[in-house]
């Protein structure tokens, strides 16, 4: 009669059939992961919209102000420094050189700050540049929301 206690082996784990699980799931997040590439020669705004006029085929001369959706500025597709008033003041007395009394057009994405589009007004103001427009697309039929995705350049005018 055997008197002593039957002791068990301590299981083992097994680590290689969950490290070959690990290594399928990390091939499959890579493969099935699609990577966009910014395309940063250009600038991609979803404008914001409104009910207006058309502007004329025949676009005049404009300071161009822009602003993308985390409130970086540019004139006229040239980015400023920082987004400091002083450094968008200069960018704009760069832009308007030996011409007066040119018109400025800001197209603010329709998600950047509302301090950012201040921000440009008061730089034009500084400046002199006193007939100010903004970009806009046209909404559609019944609806009051910009639409999802990249949105089509229409840029409207509305002076003041």
């Amino acid at each position: 009669m055997n008197l002593r206690p039957n002791r068990r082996k301590p299981p083992e784990l097994i680590l290689i059939p969950l490290l070959d699980v690990l290594l399928v799931l990390l091939i499959f997040f890579m493969v099935s992961t699609t990577f966009k590439e910014k395309d940063a020669s250009r600038l991609h705004l979803q404008l914001p919209q409104a009910q207006g006029r058309e502007v004329p085929t025949k676009e005049p001369e404009y300071i161009r102000i822009t602003i993308d959706q985390a409130g970086a500025f540019y004139v006229d597709d040239r980015a400023v420094v920082d987004q400091q008033t002083q450094n968008l003041v200069r960018a704009l007395n760069g832009a308007l050189g030996e011409r007066k009394d040119v018109p400025v057009l800001i197209k603010a994405d329709a998600m950047s700050p509302h301090q950012a589009v201040m921000t440009a007004l008061d730089a034009a103001a500084e400046v002199g540049l006193l007939k100010i427009s903004f970009s806009a697309t046209r909404a559609a039929a019944g609806q009051t929301r910009p639409a999802a995705g990249p949105v089509p350049d229409q840029t409207q005018g509305n002076g003041r």
